[in-house]
């Protein structure tokens, strides 16, 4: 059998050079979308320098109410489109909202009758691409619903977040990015389970918080919102 010469040889070395070529051992930068997460630690570990546009990210907190916020606060506040909250635990505090520089006329509380009708919300704020992030808070989801929203924020501009319990973490999941929010000390202590790129092996601590801020974000979380009907949705996202 003859051999065929290539027109143009292509040395291994430049192939892997290619910005859109993702080494399994290297940390994945290139032709990421992200928002600055506002903690430079932070940005060092996560792959375009920041929280993911485009792709599902994964937060796993120890317990409701530890510092989520905090943790996602400076990301948000730089979001100009409507931010989409489907089905809080609680109610968000406007004055906290406000104290981390997120405009609350800015939020669209989504509430559902179900799980399934939260997950069905979140794809549609995402593929709407009317919302610059979309955060959701299932108790539970399956693989293939997780699926569904990962597939619909790669086709869209947003953030997009899904806080799931922390016992989640042994489960498999298509979203790129996990992380687990523990507390350390006073601050955070963050577990990147999951990411585009090496293992990560020590934890990503925040410092703590000034008192004052700590008082003010405490009261982020209220009452838990009533269950309501799933005519509650917003029209623009019920017909996105």
């Amino acid at each position: 059998m003859e051999s065929v010469a290539l027109a143009h040889p292509v040395a291994l070395a430049d192939v892997l050079d290619r910005p859109d070529i993702w080494r399994g051992d290297a940390l994945s930068c290139a032709a990421v979308r992200a928002v600055a997460s506002g903690f430079p630690a932070l940005d060092a570990e996560l792959p375009g320098g920041g929280w993911p546009t485009g792709a599902l990210t994964e937060i796993l907190p120890a317990h409701e109410g530890i510092g989520e916020l905090r943790l996602l606060g400076p990301a948000l506040a730089r979001v100009r489109e409507p931010l989409a909250w489907i089905a809080p635990p609680h109610l968000p505090y406007a004055p906290a909202l406000a104290a981390a520089g997120i405009d609350p006329t800015k939020l669209v509380i989504v509430r559902a009758a179900s799980e399934k009708d939260a997950l069905w919300a979140a794809e549609q704020a995402l593929r709407s691409n009317a919302c610059g992030a979309v955060l959701v808070w299932p108790r539970r989801a399956r693989y293939a619903e997780l699926r569904r929203l990962q597939v619909a924020a790669e086709g869209a501009r947003a953030l997009g977040f899904v806080f799931r319990p922390r016992e989640a973490a042994r489960e498999s999941s298509p979203a790129p990015l996990r992380v687990a929010v523990e507390t350390d000390r006073g601050g955070l202590a963050l577990r990147l389970l999951k990411r585009r790129g090496g293992p990560l092996a020590s934890p990503i601590l925040l410092a703590p918080m000034p008192p004052a801020a700590r008082h003010r974000q405490s009261h982020v979380d209220r009452p838990s919102l009533p269950a309501p009907a799933a005519r509650d949705l917003p029209a623009r996202l019920a017909h996105a």
